[in-house]
This record gives C-alpha cells, sequence and structure tokens, in this order.
C-alpha cells in the first residue's frame, strides 16, 4: 500500500509536514506548476498527470489523500481508475467547489500586483505553528498569483455531485468543524453518497486541519488505514 498525500490550491507538499512525519512510508506530493513544469488547467488534467505519476513509480494499492483541490483529484481519479486505488482521504472536501468570485477577482488582480496575495495569504492560517506557517507562506508565493488562481478555476469548474455516488472505495471523509471554505455539510453530503464512507468532523478546526490540528487528523487516518 502506498499513501500519496495531495496538497490544495495554490499549495505544496511541506502543508503535509506533520502527516509525512507520523506516516513515514507515505509521499507527499507537488503538482505540477508548484512550481516545476506547468499547471494543469482541469482536474481532469491533473488526474491524469497523476496516474502517469503513479504508473512511472511503479505504486500499487494506493490511496490518495487529499485536500481541497486534491480532494477533487482523488474523487475524479476514483471514478476513471479505481483499479489503481486502496482507498481515499477526502480533507476539507465536497462533491462541488464553487469559488467565491471575490477570491477569483483579487488573484486575478495580483497577477500584476503579488503584494496582494501577500495579504490574501495572510488569513487563515492564524492556528498553524508559526515556523509552518512562514514555509508554507514561502512556497505559495513560489508557485505565484497564476498558478494559485488556475487552481482555484479548476476548483470552481469541479463538479461530481451526480456522480460521486459511483466511487466504491473505502473513504475517510475529514473536515474541521469551523471551515468555512469546504464547510461540514460538505462533507456529510460525501458521506450520505458514497457507501460506506466515514466522517470525521474535528472541532476547532478550519479549512487547514490537518496542519492545525495533526495529532486528532493523524490519528483519524490511522483508524482508517488500519481496516486494510
Amino acid at each position: 500500500m502506498k499513501l500519496i498525500f495531495m496538497h490544495g490550491s495554490g499549495g505544496s507538499k511541506e502543508a503535509w509536514h506533520y502527516q509525512t512525519k507520523h506516516f513515514p512510508d507515505a509521499e507527499a506530493i507537488d503538482l505540477p506548476g508548484h512550481p516545476d513544469g506547468e499547471p494543469q488547467t482541469s482536474v481532469e488534467g491533473y488526474v491524469d498527470w497523476l496516474r502517469d505519476y503513479v504508473h512511472e513509480k511503479g505504486y500499487r494499492d494506493v490511496v490518495l489523500a487529499g485536500h481541497s483541490l486534491g480532494s477533487a483529484i482523488a474523487q475524479l481519479y476514483a471514478l476513471k481508475y479505481p483499479d489503481d486505488l486502496k482507498g481515499l482521504i477526502l480533507i476539507g472536501a465536497g462533491a462541488r467547489l464553487k469559488v467565491h468570485p471575490m477570491y477569483l477577482e483579487m488573484l486575478e488582480k495580483a497577477k500584476s500586483d503579488p503584494s496582494m496575495l501577500e495579504e490574501f495569504l495572510e488569513t487563515g492560517w492564524e492556528l498553524i505553528d508559526p515556523e509552518l506557517k512562514e514555509v508554507l507562506w514561502r512556497r505559495s508565493l513560489e508557485n505565484g498569483p497564476a498558478v494559485f488562481l488556475n487552481d482555484m478555476l479548476c476548483c470552481d469548474r469541479f463538479d461530481i455531485m451526480e456522480r460521486v455516488g459511483e466511487i466504491k472505495l473505502p473513504t475517510l471523509v475529514l473536515c474541521g468543524s469551523e471551515d468555512i471554505m469546504t464547510p461540514p455539510k460538505y462533507t456529510r453530503y460525501l458521506t450520505d453518497k458514497i457507501e460506506g464512507a466515514r466522517e470525521v468532523i474535528i472541532e476547532g478546526g478550519t479549512h487547514m486541519v490537518f496542519a492545525e490540528k495533526p495529532r486528532e487528523v493523524n490519528q483519524a487516518i490511522e483508524d482508517f488505514l488500519s481496516n486494510f
């Protein structure tokens, strides 16, 4: 079994610092364009890139763990290539990931004024350890506003609400109780639609719950994997 962690929009593999430390055989990956290579312009593009990566590495019985955009990639991968996978871990997830136009407008403006991205990144990470927060902030700036906007547009176009029930893999759906980007009702929709899916709501966590509440998140993942 191979556990692979995928970051969210504009993010990086360093977001999974606490998870790769706890699960030493796991791998956290940078999606293409973050910052090396070319970003994909759709969730489908990221899925096909990931499938090539998985097959090049020779991984089998893969468990995909994805946050936000990463969760969309994991879900669509499960629909397109289920035989590659052993399970899914969806964090800050939804079967649809509409993005508020305010964020898209800000990121579009940030392409010509990168300081706006710095301001944007100052919010929402208050509960993350300052040392890790600094790393994530720096890596997001390296990726840049154009990549962040591209990822957000991929999320905005993602909608598998009518198909998500076709997923037939063991699935853990995890969310922070204070997540306003992908609130707990999104998690409940997924667990209602995916047969046998397990729901975990972490009290006090926000959209970055895995970096804010690593002990609780890691325990939920460990419990889930123990059934395999």
